[in-house]
């Protein structure tokens, strides 16, 4: 049974008067490069409702992309950055009580084997150091990476990923990288399912590496569950089986866990999921809440490998972003956030799948926890991917009060990323509007 939605303030159309003219006046003053989006301009936000500048009110369906899991400007994460930011904002590399005190709460929390942090600010500068602590520990300088991936936009982590939209007409890319097929149990390879799908997966890859590998390999680079390309999580055993596979060819074992990490799923990590303990962890997103923060987590018998003075960050680990991971530590702790995800995520899901049905176009529902990906298709038997039908469903949201955005190497998918503070009422809500506006563009 449905529970009773929450009133949302509809005070205009969108986009209402106010907007219009400010995205008017963004469209002259700053490049239109970024993705699409509802034509809204927001003013404040509190847990999962945001308002725009016209006083319309929407649910959040994006945690500003994966980052804003303990919601809106949660009152105690705004007091600790307040108080910080009476006290000291930036020191370059001299360390504070706030980033030691970050660093032991982020070895707290990391599989056991990571024993040691350095903080960054971006999800990309993590990754890239991640690349460059593997290359240098193994003396080697081939990485592995997987098609439909995204692990950043500055050079080397744009090299790795797997999305041709993100690296067209750049020019020649960092060499070294061998690009191979991530498992998709929606569009499986060959048709296959379960082991045998991940069998022909390593075939495949073994084939691709023996044919492209110069004898250099250092490190293997995967996101738990592949994010900008659809919200794809792979089969079960497909991880565990590639660390093995790693570890017993001397390989660097990187998780990308930047947008996975920090109760996403239904636990602290995704790689919790299947216990892996990989050398090298690149966390970002989650672990600021909206303070650009981000982290290595590495094992320290890795981490020998650099010496003092060749690694650092201009604004890593300064004391107003530890002090925000360490607010958001104890939040999601004290409000036993990691478990609301995983109970409101299944609840959410459920839902979607009793719409999904009755749908001519929504083709798959997947996910875990508070990250759950809707892949819109032209017809569920063909699996024909459609943008068009993606934006159509996401402005009709909008209209109705539900912000939300596409992802996928098509366009595709929809992004349903709450934060982690959404009740089992906000989800019925939310559950309630997606599916008006879908029967709505169905019609």
């Amino acid at each position: 049974m449905k529970a009773t939605m929450q009133e949302l303030a509809r005070k205009t159309a969108v986009p209402g008067p106010r907007s219009k003219t400010l995205l008017d006046e963004w469209k002259k003053w700053e490049a239109q490069v970024t993705g699409f989006q509802a034509p809204v301009v927001l003013d404040h936000g509190n847990g999962v409702i945001l308002t725009d500048v016209d006083g319309n009110e929407y649910y959040d369906w994006t945690s500003g992309v994966l980052v804003m899991n303990i919601g809106h400007s949660h009152p105690d994460h705004v007091a600790a950055l307040q108080k910080q930011a009476a006290r000291l904002l930036n020191c370059y590399d001299i360390p504070t009580a706030e980033r030691i005190n970050a660093a032991k709460a982020m070895v707290e929390i990391t599989p056991a084997n990571l024993d040691q942090a350095f903080f960054m600010t971006t999800g990309a500068e993590a990754v890239e150091a991640c690349i460059r602590v593997a290359r240098r520990a193994t003396g080697n300088f081939e990485i592995i990476s997987f098609q439909g991936g995204f692990h950043g936009r500055t050079y080397a982590s744009m090299s790795v990923g797997g999305l041709s939209g993100v690296k067209k007409h750049y020019g020649p890319l960092m060499a070294g990288v061998i690009n191979v097929p991530y498992p998709n149990p929606y569009r499986p390879l060959f048709g296959l399912e379960g082991d045998a799908q991940i069998d022909a997966h390593f075939e495949l890859m073994e084939n691709q590496i023996r044919a492209q590998s110069t004898g250099s390999l250092a490190a293997v680079l995967i996101e738990p569950y592949q994010g900008a390309g659809g919200f794809i999580f792979p089969p079960a055993g497909f991880l565990t089986r590639l660390e093995k596979w790693a570890r017993e060819k001397g390989l660097i074992m990187i998780v990308d866990e930047v947008q996975a990490s920090f109760g996403r799923t239904g636990k602290w990590f995704c790689s919790e999921w299947e216990g892996l303990t990989p050398h090298l962890m690149a966390v970002g997103k989650g672990i600021g809440c909206g303070i650009p923060t981000s982290a290595m987590m590495a094992e320290s018998g890795v981490m020998a490998c650099m010496h003092k003075g060749e690694m650092s960050s201009t604004c890593g680990g300064n004391p107003i972003s530890s002090a925000s991971c360490l607010a958001i530590i104890d939040i999601m702790k004290r409000e036993k956030l990691v478990e609301n995800s995983a109970k409101v995520g299944a609840v959410l899901k459920k839902r979607l799948e009793g719409i999904q049905e009755n749908s001519k176009y929504l083709g798959d529902v997947r996910g875990r926890g508070l990250i759950i990906g809707l892949e819109i298709v032209k017809d569920r038997k063909t699996k024909e991917p459609s943008a068009d039908l993606t934006k159509k469903i996401i402005l009709k949201a909008a209209e109705k009060g539900l912000l939300m955005g596409p992802v996928g190497m098509f366009g595709n998918v929809i992004r349903v990323a709450p934060p982690l503070v959404v009740t089992e009422d906000q989800a019925h809500a939310m559950a309630d509007i997606f599916a008006e506006a879908l029967a709505e563009v169905e019609k």
